[in-house]
């Protein structure tokens, strides 16, 4: 539970038809199974003390008796276990039969939720036997004490404000007004449902997308827990479909008549609550209708390793990273088009350089152009050889024009610089800061007067990586009429000129496949030192740190506001032994000290598109002021 992070599990035990006593067994098993796996917060099905097809036999004394009773042996054996669960039973209350869950921690039943909406429809007959939520809260005598009794029941975690649950049953997730959209506007963060949804043709995906649609628009964990196909078939058939999904994404399942008795995933309420407050979606408008339940748990380090995605820009399935490359190129090359068109520029110019960025940036450019029904040669790429190109990027930069069919200049600096150097007194011996930059902003200076001169416009190449680092010379290689990598990370650029490539071959492309493929394999560097014998001298991942980590910590930082010693964490869970404790570290501190010193530069940012969750634009998602005192950072 540290850091927000907290087990939650969905039960479907083997069930037996009005056998409180049987049922009781196996969910004091699976409570005890949960505990030791770390589960939090558990939810069994629907009616799960009593079985939910018993029908009429819900009218009958003793089946209403031996699931109150069963209900407080449960709680009893499960005492030492640390989980809050929702268990399911029948209960009597002023003259009236209700389906309800009770909330159990620790041995003591924290309250009951009634469900509120009852189906009498099709398969459906509940009202012949159940009664809806009445409309207040209000308290039951149960076990020789008082404990609340309603549908507006939040249980609130007192030693982990991020936990906060609320409970809603089956049909109530069905209706056009469920009541998880009250719950989750008045707090909770986790939502828990008993359910016996009857298996159908198509039901699966519907409850799916139920559950997906649901843990999305509330901003929140919701555990859907279906009743086993050990329930009576006299004329249906359940499943024991179980469902957890976090903020929008289905985390884990035991799909349709699956073998998995108890199905856990790990959530984070931190970045739940962190959208809440982002979004502004929590409500105190009727707060004063719910009753607030406090609780609290043992506050321990959730076992995360193998569960964090190293690469949160790139989506783990191929044909799904293939549509999500495509996507970012036309969200680019559709912006490019339309300031093209609003600049009325004859001309898009780039400086090409033979790097993996001024590539992707060209490659937008020739998806624009097509957009525009404009020839290819609408573009002038420039590449402007100095100290430190190398043959390798050079071939590479004129063969990649080439086989594109955009204009093509080459502009040599190196004399150029020389004057400034002399100009300004600068020895060019001398390898420091000043003898970078001025190669980049002579750079910038030559495309911005090309598209001058040819009523064009410069198409920036930095990408988000290079943003959050400020891995660019202010005035240089910074600056643009357009950038269009802005909102592009490092790993993710190359995986989009990977798919080109890839396309590029499918086509019969083959030398243009080629070249992509051979930038993709030279380092990373701006090439502003001179080379060693002819090879690429300055790289930058020996520099500024491994672009995987840097990216790793930007989207858990700027999407999630996560602290550093949480990123930490979950970056040695991520990268196991890939990275040491001491290099996660150090390239931490590194990327925390650069973010926050280098802000002045993202603050005079030009305009370029937001392609995912994650931008740094000044007028959009990240505004931060530029002299922000740097973080102590202690891991």
């Amino acid at each position: 539970m540290k850091h927000g992070i907290v087990n939650i599990a969905a039960a479907s035990p083997e069930v037996f038809v009005a056998s409180p006593r049987k049922n009781a067994d196996k969910m004091i098993s699976l409570v005890r199974e949960a505990a030791e796996k770390q589960v939090k917060v558990l939810v069994f099905p629907e009616l799960s003390i009593s079985a939910y097809s018993c029908s009429d036999l819900f009218l009958s004394d003793k089946l209403l008796d031996d699931s109150i009773s069963e209900l407080a042996r449960i709680a009893s054996e499960t005492s030492d276990c640390d989980v809050l669960f929702f268990a399911g039973f029948p209960l009597s209350y002023r003259g009236a039969l209700y389906n309800c869950a009770a909330a159990v921690l620790h041995g003591e039943i924290l309250g009951i939720i009634p469900k509120s909406n009852i189906p009498n429809y099709g398969e459906f007959y509940e009202k012949r036997h159940f009664a809806a939520a009445p409309a207040k809260n209000s308290f039951v005598n149960l076990f020789g004490k008082s404990v609340p009794f309603g549908a507006k029941l939040i249980f609130d975690c007192e030693n982990m404000p991020s936990l906060s649950v609320g409970c809603e049953i089956c049909e109530d997730m069905w209706v056009a007004a469920p009541p998880s959209a009250e719950l989750a506007s008045a707090g909770a963060t986790v939502i828990v449902n008993p359910s016996a949804s009857d298996e159908l043709i198509g039901k699966d995906e519907y409850r799916r997308t139920l559950v997906s649609a649901a843990s999305g628009r509330y901003i929140c964990a919701y555990a859907f827990a279906g009743a086993s196909c050990e329930e009576s078939t006299t004329d249906l058939v359940f499943s024991g479909h179980c469902i957890i999904a976090e903020n929008g994404v289905i985390k884990a399942e035991n799909p349709p008549f699956g073998e998995c008795r108890l199905t856990v995933v790990s959530a984070d309420t931190a970045h739940l609550m962190h959208d809440r407050i982002k979004t502004q979606q929590s409500s105190e408008e009727n707060a004063d209708d719910f009753l607030r339940i406090p609780f609290t748990l043992e506050i321990t380090e959730t076992d995360i390793t193998g569960k964090i995605d190293p690469e949160p820009f790139i989506p783990g399935d191929i044909t799904r990273r293939r549509e999500v490359c495509s996507r970012i190129l036309d969200i680019q090359a559709r912006g490019l088009a339309k300031r093209l068109t609003a600049a009325h520029a004859k001309c898009a110019v780039i400086g090409i350089s033979g790097g993996l960025d001024s590539c992707l940036a060209l490659l937008v450019s020739i998806r624009a152009m097509e957009y525009l029904s404009r020839p290819a040669s609408d573009i002038i790429a420039v590449t402007m050889p100095c100290y430190g190109t190398t043959g390798r990027t050079r071939t590479n930069a004129e063969t990649l024009c080439s086989e594109l069919g955009c204009s093509f200049r080459c502009i040599d600096i190196a004399d150029a610089v020389a004057v400034h150097f002399k100009d300004i007194g600068h020895d060019p011996h001398d390898h420091s800061v000043v003898y970078e930059n001025s190669q980049a902003r002579e750079r910038t200076q030559i495309i911005m007067d090309i598209a001058n001169s040819e009523e064009g416009i410069v198409v920036g190449t930095g990408d988000l990586s290079e943003l959050a680092l400020g891995w660019a010379t202010y005035n240089g290689d910074h600056m643009s009429n357009y950038g269009v990598n802005a909102g592009v990370p490092k790993t993710l650029v190359r995986h989009i000129v990977s798919y080109y490539a890839d396309e590029a071959e499918s086509k019969g492309r083959i030398a243009l496949s080629e070249v992509l493929k051979d930038i993709l394999a030279t380092p990373v560097s701006p090439e502003l030192l001179p080379p060693k014998e002819g090879e690429i001298a300055q790289r930058t991942e020996d520099i500024v740190g491994p672009y995987e980590l840097h990216d790793f910590f930007l989207y858990h930082f700027v999407r999630w506001g996560e602290t550093p010693d949480k990123i930490f964490r979950l970056a040695k869970a991520a990268f196991g032994d890939e990275y040491s404790d001491n290099i996660i570290k150090g390239w931490l501190k590194v990327f925390m000290r650069r973010f926050f010193t280098q802000q002045f530069k993202r603050s005079a940012l030009p305009d370029g598109p937001k392609v995912g969750s994650v931008a740094l634009s000044p007028r959009g998602d990240w505004r931060m002021p530029s002299d922000a005192e740097i973080w102590d950072i202690e891991l």
